[in-house]
């Protein structure tokens, strides 16, 4: 007789129970930026709608963003720590290669020896670390699910770059993902185009840098035009098959978060899915930055604290970015 498995089975359907955010302590005006650039705070106003970013001072890592945004998520969820079955940090500007960023914020959470990992999908991170979450709980791998972006970019730029280096801030946004009585979080729409892997870069390897064969540091660099036109035109598609497998229309919607990306970016996606005016759009960017894997749960978190009678509304987020990878869904906001 052929032994019988045990395989492990969750509730049908899951929520974001709660959101925390975490900003750097330093705000940055354009007018600190503008000199190594040889720019201007109209320029840059202009080209991004940036009027200040969000930057950690030295002794600040993005593991202390991630424990203070995470902490906040779990007390607001409303739920002990022992309650959480897994921490996903989504983050590219961790200190190590190893050991992950995750394990280190799991600890200091309190939440146990819970499996831990990293996720590296730069800008789409946090729509990574949501659908997982969403499959760890309903497969019963997990109870609760902490989903962490944290990012300090404000280490990885060259002062000098016109390209990206004003665009980037330093924060943290998290959520806790739990189980739900009716669907909550969508089928993700996901994936990848290598064919634009050079269009965001480092100038170099760190075994380069380790070797001696570059004058500095890696930092980052993008091709703005090419990253622009992806992220309007093609986002623009994906954001519109996220809301088809949802199974909602655009007029459902409360409200629409993409990834803080660039102002123009954002209103150009908005024009783009012809968005009723109704519904609200996250434009956190203006005075925190581009923050990466942290920008979406960020912009959600201030746009309820400033809407706060969205809560219980659908949002479409999008995340978009380095690699370059996409992801979105659509969840019912905590």
């Amino acid at each position: 007789m052929t032994p019988r498995l045990t395989q492990a089975v969750g509730p049908q359907y899951t929520r974001i129970l709660s959101l925390g955010a975490a900003r750097g302590d330093l705000d940055v005006p354009n007018d600190d930026i503008i000199g190594p650039i040889d720019s201007s705070d109209e320029w840059i106003r202009q080209r991004t709608g940036i009027i200040s970013r969000k930057r950690a001072s030295k002794n600040v890592t993005a593991a202390d963003l991630a424990v203070a945004a995470g902490s906040e998520a779990i007390e607001k969820a409303g739920i002990d720590p022992s309650r959480v079955g897994a921490v996903l940090v989504s983050t590219i500007s961790g200190t190590m290669a190893t050991p992950s960023v995750s394990t280190l914020v799991a600890e200091r959470l309190g939440v146990g020896t819970v499996p831990a990992y990293d996720v590296n999908a730069a800008c789409a991170g946090y729509t990574y670390g949501i659908a997982q979450a969403d499959a760890l709980i309903r497969s019963g791998l997990a109870e609760h699910v902490v989903v962490i972006g944290a990012e300090k970019l404000s280490e990885m730029v060259d002062p000098t770059d016109r390209s990206i280096s004003f665009l980037l801030g330093d924060g943290a946004g998290a959520a806790v993902v739990g189980p739900s009585d009716e669907p909550a979080i969508s089928p993700t729409v996901w994936g990848s185009d290598g064919s634009h892997w050079s269009s965001i870069w480092m100038t170099g390897t760190f075994q380069q840098w380790r070797d001696g064969e570059l004058e500095s540091f890696p930092t980052m660099r993008q091709d703005g035009q090419t990253v622009f036109r992806w992220a309007v035109w093609e986002m623009a598609k994906v954001a519109r098959q996220a809301i088809e497998v949802a199974g909602i229309r655009p007029e459902d919607l409360t409200a629409f978060v993409p990834h803080q990306a660039n102002m123009r970016i954002i209103d150009e996606l908005a024009k783009q899915m012809k968005l009723p005016e109704s519904v609200l759009i996250g434009r956190d960017i203006a005075t925190t930055g581009n923050t990466s894997a942290a920008s979406i749960p960020l912009a959600t978190h201030r746009l309820l604290e400033e809407h706060p009678e969205a809560s219980g509304g659908l949002s479409l987020q999008i995340g978009f970015g380095a690699g370059l990878v996409y992801g979105a869904q659509v969840v019912r906001l905590p």
